[in-house]
């Protein structure tokens, strides 16, 4: 009976012990909560343009292939090669002395048919009061007569023989069809041309103005059509270096794609680009930024700020009691690290930032304004 009622006076004596440490903790856990200090940013509507970089080449406005219009030597070459030239600037000279005889020749052979339709002319006159007469048969003025007429068919024929043996000897001077920079010369002093020859002489191409090719897909280039259509002002391209840092040239989109290619669903997009250093050279690869939108007041929120459950976006917004609570939203395109958003939010209202990893519905909270970090390459230029 000792030991009984001493192993229960030891159990008493441990409920007393846990009761008294039970009113000890009770007030700790009834004390509040401390509010979780959080940055937030206060959404304001602002203008924003979405744009794409995408791959493009430099073509020229214009381009001529120079080509022998007659077969001959040449002789000379006119023209300093890489250099700017002007429309109608000789360029090579082929032998011209076969042609020169020919125009001779071609002279010589209109002068007798000049002199013959002479002859027949005056032949038909003597006969005409002759053959009203009747001193000669009708037969005979009706000869004389053709004859005539005869003579004047070989006087034109001579003078479009003259004029194609001029016309040949004026292209014994190869000329620049348009105004450009001339390339090298494939053909050298000594060479033999002729209009059938594959490779041309040299190359013209006007840069002054180049344009800029880049493929766009048909469904986005529909959309940027109905958006200048409507709202949006006339975008321009940003041409930016094969390593993407812009040139400082802009240029105007030219709609001239017609026809969708069956393979990529793609279509060309062309850009006119004023080109007066001749900065942009044929065949050279740049990047075009391709505006695909513009927001005159949308509201954007920093990707940070954007929580992912389920496909579902949503942020967590302080209300006027100091208040958290998440609510979903709608976003759109991705630019420079900020959603635009779409819907589920306005104006006014603070979107937590920073500290969001703590939070819970109804959670009180601290705020202040969230200041966005500076990376190593805006802080770069900002230092230039």
């Amino acid at each position: 009976m000792g030991s009984k009622q001493r192993h229960l006076s030891i159990l008493l004596a441990g409920l007393a012990v846990l009761g008294l440490a039970g009113c000890d903790s009770a007030p700790e856990q009834s004390a509040p909560p401390m509010p979780l200090q959080v940055s937030v940013l206060t959404l304001q509507a602002h203008e924003l343009s979405v744009s794409e970089d995408l791959p493009a080449r430099v073509a020229a406005v214009r381009s001529a292939e120079i080509r022998a219009q007659i077969g001959g030597i040449v002789q000379r070459r006119l023209f300093e090669q890489g250099t700017e030239i002007k429309a109608g600037a000789l360029l090579f000279q082929i032998n011209p002395a076969p042609f020169k005889a020919e125009v001779d020749s071609a002279a010589a052979l209109l002068q007798r048919a000049e002199a013959m339709l002479a002859r027949a002319r005056l032949q038909a006159d003597r006969l005409t009061p002759l053959m009203r007469a009747e001193a000669v048969s009708r037969q005979v003025y009706d000869d004389a007569v053709a004859l005539r007429e005869q003579a004047a068919a070989d006087v034109a024929q001579a003078r479009a023989t003259l004029a194609r043996r001029k016309l040949d000897l004026q292209f014994a001077s190869v000329e620049a069809p348009i105004a450009g920079r001339i390339d090298q010369a494939l053909v050298s002093e000594g060479a033999l041309v002729s209009p059938t020859d594959a490779t041309p002489m040299a190359r013209i191409q006007q840069i002054d103005q180049v344009y800029v090719d880049v493929r766009q897909s048909a469904s986005v280039l529909e959309a940027l059509r109905q958006q200048i259509g409507s709202a949006m002002p006339e975008p321009d391209v940003e041409i930016l270096g094969s390593d993407g840092k812009p040139l400082g040239m802009r240029g105007r989109i030219l709609f001239s794609g017609i026809e969708v290619d069956a393979g990529t669903g793609d279509v060309l997009l062309r850009v006119l680009v004023d080109n007066p250093q001749r900065r942009l050279l044929p065949g050279l690869y740049v990047q075009a930024r391709v505006p695909r939108a513009h927001y005159p007041a949308t509201l954007s929120v920093p990707q940070q700020a954007v929580i992912r459950s389920a496909g579902q976006a949503s942020v967590w917004v302080v209300d006027a009691q100091g208040q958290v609570q998440p609510v979903p939203i709608e976003v759109g395109e991705l630019i420079e690290r900020r959603y635009r958003v779409v819907s589920g939010l306005s104006a006014g209202q603070q979107v937590v930032v920073e500290g969001i990893v703590r939070l819970t519905p109804h959670a009180h909270v601290v705020t202040r304004p969230w200041q966005p970090t500076v990376n190593r390459e805006q802080l770069s230029a900002i230092e230039r």
